[in-house]
């Protein structure tokens, strides 16, 4: 049997053109990805999204437009799935109040979950700023996208 592995993350950038990133130890393992998780069985894409913000953020967002699907295989680094991941750009809907470290991996001391959030500027944004080859993918759409933009 094949197992697949389907998460969804979302790309919040602020007023000053900032990224959250999403610096967590899982497993002993230290990475730095964009705010989402796993999706449940049972719950659709924008709806698994919405509620990873909540758990992960405490926000609740909009999801304003699709960014990226990965397009290449992935095996999972933690077990024997193939992981499929999709990428959204996000707004805030209600006021984002969660700390913010200026150095990655910079947990507060005595959290049982460790993680910690940290703004970059999109204009510095590398490939080399996230662990996952997904995420490096979904970096390189962005920075396509924001070139369009400009």
């Amino acid at each position: 049997m094949f197992l697949f592995n389907v998460r969804v993350y979302g790309l919040l950038i602020n007023e000053k053109e900032e990224i959250l990133l999403s610096d967590e130890e899982h497993e002993g393992v230290y990475l730095t990805k964009f705010p989402g998780g796993g999706l449940e069985y049972g719950e659709g894409l924008i709806d698994a999204l919405k509620r990873e913000f909540l758990e992960e953020c405490n926000l609740m967002v909009e999801v304003t437009e699709h960014l990226y699907t990965t397009d290449f295989f992935e095996k999972s680094a933690f077990n024997e799935s193939q992981i499929i991941s999709i990428y959204y750009l996000v707004r805030p809907v209600s006021e984002l109040q969660i700390h913010f470290s200026e150095l990655p991996f910079s947990f507060e001391e005595g959290s049982k979950f460790r993680q910690a959030f940290r703004w970059k500027k999109v204009s510095q944004l590398q490939a080399s700023d996230v662990t996952f080859l997904t995420e490096k993918k979904a970096i390189e759409k962005l920075k396509q996208k924001w070139q369009y933009r400009d």
